[in-house]
């Protein structure tokens, strides 16, 4: 039964970030779900059937609650509220790294979390359960206490945003390339460069928390972002790019004296990088963080 339970830890770290969008509160949620489990009397584990199943249903209800909080949380927040990135763990994790449970794929993109983002509660729960884990609509209502059809109706809406606000991603290759000469030209200080790969109406959103100076308000257009990132470039000499899988996609990291200080995630589509989000917040950075240093880069003047 120990060994049953402990192995449940990986399937309820994929949930849990998902319904949170963080790495650090996905993990604070499945600890409390244990906690509980091991608080329960022997005799009532003993009747527990499928004990996944049990901590499954109170890992989404703790979720339910601190996305519940974290709508007003979020309205106090300095600047954007971007979900935490996720390093490669096979690059950057350690055994003891709850990056090293994440199963990587289309769910953990920075663009399906940001759609996330947008739901209601219920709705992110309903949808995530059901679509992403394929649960049934009469597990999500046992966990939610509504009805089977509500959930439906919960999970549906949510669709209907996904839908609406999916775009077509370029192949990996392609995406891989395009970060790449992103890259490049920044280095290169290149806004020419920088504005023909970037997506006239490309948006760039940024979260440093209030910690790390970044802008508060997403920066539009295309020649507005090549223009911000090479005053950046201007700013904090010595800044070392790195290629990096951030979320299970082409990303950038931006180093200085070898520490992490930020993490850039692309939307590429038609070869052209249409969003580009950009955490700094040193609390969202620490499973890239192979020390404890924390590297504050100077925010230069915006035109926005």
């Amino acid at each position: 039964m120990a060994d049953e339970i402990a192995g449940e830890r990986r399937q309820l770290i994929n949930v849990a970030y998902r319904l949170l969008g963080s790495l650090a509160e996905a993990e604070d949620a499945v600890q409390e779900a244990y906690a509980r489990w091991y608080a329960l009397p022997p005799a009532r584990r003993d009747e527990v059937v499928s004990p996944g199943a049990w901590l499954t249903t109170v890992t989404g209800r703790i979720c339910l609650d601190v996305l519940g909080s974290a709508r007003a949380r979020r309205e106090r927040y300095v600047g954007a509220w971007l979900p935490e990135p996720l390093p490669d763990h096979a690059e950057w994790g350690h055994a003891a790294d709850p990056a090293d449970q994440m199963v990587l794929d289309e769910s953990v993109g920075m663009a399906f979390l940001v759609v996330l983002e947008s739901m209601t509660p219920a709705e992110r729960v309903a949808f995530v359960l059901h679509d992403v884990f394929r649960y049934s609509f009469a597990e999500i209502a046992g966990l939610l206490g509504r009805t089977s059809a509500a959930c439906k109706q919960l999970a549906s809406s949510a669709r209907r945003r996904v839908h609406a606000a999916a775009r077509t991603p370029d192949p990996a290759a392609g995406q891989a390339d395009a970060v790449r000469r992103v890259k490049q030209a920044w280095e290169a200080k290149d806004i020419a460069a920088l504005v023909d790969l970037l997506d006239p109406a490309a948006v760039m959103t940024a979260d440093g928390g209030g910690t790390a100076g970044t802008v508060l308000h997403p920066i539009e257009g295309g020649a507005r972002i090549a223009r911000y990132m090479v005053a950046i470039a201007d700013k904090v000499p010595g800044l070392e790019l790195l290629e990096r899988s951030v979320n299970g996609a082409p990303g950038l990291v931006a180093r200085q004296a070898g520490v992490v200080g930020t993490v850039a995630s692309f939307e590429v589509a038609d070869g052209r990088v249409t969003r580009i989000w950009v955490v700094r917040n040193p609390d969202k950075l620490r499973p890239w963080a192979r020390n404890d240093r924390t590297v504050y880069l100077p925010t230069p003047p915006s035109d926005t």
